[in-house]
C-alpha cells in the first residue's frame, strides 16, 4: 500500500463527509461509544494527527480535540488530507521509524493504518447518515487483504477499550466494504 491508496481512502470518505446533514450530528454511529459529530471529529483530526506524526516522528499528544462540526469540516477534511498526503510522499518518508502511543513503527506500516483508518471510518458514517456503503470495491477489498493479514486478536475488544470488535459474520453478498467493515467488528 502507498500514498496512492491512502489518497483514495481520503477520496472516498471525502464524499461520504460531504453528503452529511448537519440534523444528524447528533445521531448514532456504528461506533457506540461515538455520535456522527464525534466520529466526524476523529476523522477530521485524524487527518492532521497523521500529518504531524509523519512530519516529525512523533505522534501528537491527544488533548483538547477540535469540534471541526462547527464549521466546514469538509474543507478540514480536505486540507488534512492533502497535509498527509504531502506528509507520506516525501523523501524517506516510507522508512522513516515513527512512535506511536502503542508502538514504533515505519511509515510503510503507518500509512496502512491510516488507509483502514480512514476508509472504515467513511463506512462507519455513511452508515449512520444513511449514505451508500458500497464504497470503493477495489480500494476495500486491498484493505480486507491487509487486516486480515495484521489484526491479531490481541487488538480486538469491547468498543472504547480496544482498537477493533470482534469479527462479525459478514451476510452473504454482501460487498467488499461491508465485509471489511464486519471483518473490523461493525455489523452489517
Amino acid at each position: 500500500m502507498g500514498a496512492d491508496m491512502l489518497a483514495q481512502a481520503f477520496a472516498s470518505t471525502a464524499g461520504v463527509l460531504a453528503g452529511v446533514d448537519a440534523q444528524q450530528l447528533d445521531g448514532a454511529t456504528p461506533c457506540a461509544s461515538w455520535q456522527v459529530r464525534e466520529l466526524i471529529n476523529h476523522v477530521v483530526g485524524g487527518t492532521f494527527f497523521f500529518a504531524v506524526t509523519v512530519e516529525t516522528g512523533v505522534a501528537p499528544a491527544r488533548g483538547d480535540e477540535t469540534d471541526f462540526c462547527a464549521g466546514d469540516f469538509v474543507t478540514e477534511f480536505n486540507r488534512g488530507a492533502a497535509r498527509a498526503l504531502t506528509a507520506f510522499e516525501a523523501d524517506g518518508a516510507m522508512d522513516k521509524t515513527l512512535t506511536l502511543p502503542f508502538a514504533e513503527l515505519p511509515g510503510s506500516v503507518f500509512i496502512n493504518i491510516a488507509t483502514i483508518d480512514t476508509f472504515t471510518h467513511g463506512w462507519d458514517l455513511a452508515r449512520a447518515t444513511g449514505q451508500p456503503t458500497d464504497l470503493d470495491p477495489e480500494l476495500a477489498a486491498a484493505l480486507l487483504g491487509f487486516a486480515q493479514a495484521f489484526l491479531s486478536d490481541a487488538m480486538r475488544g469491547s468498543d472504547g477499550a480496544s482498537p477493533f470488535g470482534a469479527q462479525v459474520e459478514a451476510p452473504a453478498g454482501a460487498t467488499p466494504a461491508d465485509q471489511l467493515a464486519a471483518f473490523l467488528g461493525r455489523h452489517v
